[in-house]
């Protein structure tokens, strides 16, 4: 890179924004890395604007100097999405937090991409609007984040995901231009759908700086429930005559008996060490009570254990709490381990089978990696506890999730349901989609020409 422009760039920013530039290690060292195990340089400086406008300049004055940008929002991704692959300013979006609009009659609300999803409902909660936002992906992850990773969650069953969910966006383009690519209205047929160009671009086309998004009503009556089952497509095949018969399933989470295990001693619960279903369901009280019983009766005719509920909120969040732990839990198994986290989607019909082959595969190797997937919409994550800095365990670790992709191919699947492309799955996208990724490319070049936006992500 040039240091002259570099030079250049930094002064012109520090002016702009003052004290909210910042080339300081720690601040630059906390912001080169996700909740994955992908490395590589620190950006050259971190930038912490607080308006479109702010994004705007600063994007031009990156375009003018031929300086990479990346956005980054709280770092939950697990495919090195936000890594400073050459040298970089990173865009923290962080500050800009502010909940912009809320319409109650209309369920939507108008958000800075910093706003992170509990921040947002949370907010909905203390105005009494009996909505929230349902796409729930675990962690507390930046909105913004998730429109650009395409993110989905343990909810998607029933709300659907990112995509399903996003109205309209504000984007700052690779020139500085602010633009919207989308409105309030449910529905449009008016030119090209750049909304949905912009989901899961992972900051590769433009800045997402706002995000109008769809609500939900909160539901009346809320169950939980866990049971384990003598192997795992016995429990996949309760879930898809779960699925049949139509009842309000808002979750369907599945954990193989490792994972389960791992859950227990984290979490210091005493669940059965098999796989096991979590499963909650949304509704009215009655339609809550008659999807509970029905969801019994399939489950013991696969062979399940008895249900364990929970009604009560406070013990439905320990219970959920304990799932969202879920990749904690796995890496304290081995105490000191970084993740490996792969994912993968196939037609649920597959879902038995592609889950017992990678098991199989899995079986293979020493690393002892464990299974949680959302499997009402045939999503599932393994997750490698690997040595910090171990080469093999790494090389080991990316065969296999290799091997798991090209099983998921086999079966019609997708190489990524949730996690998104950024550095690792760069090969898994040009295998899924062959000559497709070549118009991927011209789309990023016409509105990227100069590779300035996130470079080195999504395409090798």
């Amino acid at each position: 890179m040039n240091q002259h422009n570099l030079n250049h760039t930094h002064k012109e920013l520090r002016a702009l924004l003052g004290t909210r530039f910042s080339t300081d290690n720690a601040v630059r060292d906390a912001h080169a890395r996700d909740a994955s195990y992908h490395r590589d340089t620190l950006p050259d400086a971190v930038v912490f604007p607080k308006t479109n406008a702010e994004v705007a300049e600063i994007v031009k004055i990156c375009t003018k100097h031929k300086i990479p940008i990346i956005p980054y929002g709280t770092g939950t991704g697990v495919e090195g999405a936000v890594v400073a692959t050459e040298g970089a300013l990173c865009i923290a979006l962080n500050e800009m937090n502010r909940i912009l609009r809320v319409n109650r009659d209309d369920r939507d609300t108008t958000v800075q991409a910093g706003v992170t999803r509990l921040q947002l409902n949370t907010h909905l909660e203390k105005i009494g609007t009996q909505l929230h936002f349902p796409v729930d992906p675990g962690a507390d992850a930046s909105l913004g984040g998730m429109v650009a990773t395409r993110a989905s969650g343990t909810s998607a069953v029933r709300y659907g995901t990112m995509l399903d969910n996003v109205l309209g966006l504000t984007v700052v383009t690779a020139d500085g231009s602010i633009i919207d690519t989308g409105g309030r209205a449910r529905k449009s047929a008016a030119g090209y759908d750049l909304t949905r160009l912009f989901i899961g671009s992972e900051g590769t086309l433009g800045i997402i700086t706002e995000i109008t998004l769809k609500l939900t009503r909160l539901p009346e009556a809320v169950a939980a429930a866990v049971c384990a089952f003598p192997s795992i497509a016995a429990a996949v095949d309760t879930v898809i005559k779960m699925m049949d018969t139509g009842i309000s399933i808002a979750r369907i989470e599945l954990l193989d008996e490792l994972q389960m295990d791992a859950v227990n001693k984290y979490a210091g619960l005493d669940y059965e060490v098999a796989p096991t279903l979590f499963l909650e369901f949304h509704g009215s009280e009655h339609t809550v009570a008659e999807s509970s019983e029905i969801a019994g009766k399939i489950a013991a005719r696969h062979g399940s254990g008895d249900f364990r509920w929970a009604t009560d909120e406070t013990e439905r969040k320990r219970l959920w709490q304990a799932r969202y732990d879920s990749y904690y839990a796995a890496l304290n198994r081995r105490p000191g381990s970084v993740g490996y986290v792969t994912d993968v989607c196939v037609p649920i019909s597959r879902l038995a089978e592609c889950i017992e082959k990678t098991k199989a595969r899995l079986a293979t190797s020493d690393l002892e990696p464990s299974i949680l997937g959302h499997v009402g919409d045939g999503n599932f994550h393994v997750v490698f506890p690997l040595e910090p800095d171990n080469a093999d365990e790494l090389t080991e670790a990316q065969r296999l999730s290799h091997e798991i992709v090209d099983i998921a191919l086999e079966m019609d699947g997708t190489c990524t349901g949730e996690h998104g492309v950024g550095i690792g799955k760069r090969k898994a996208l040009e295998k899924e989609h062959g000559e497709a990724v070549n118009l991927m490319r011209a789309i990023k070049h016409a509105l990227d020409p100069r590779n300035l936006m996130n470079p080195g992500k999504v395409f090798l």
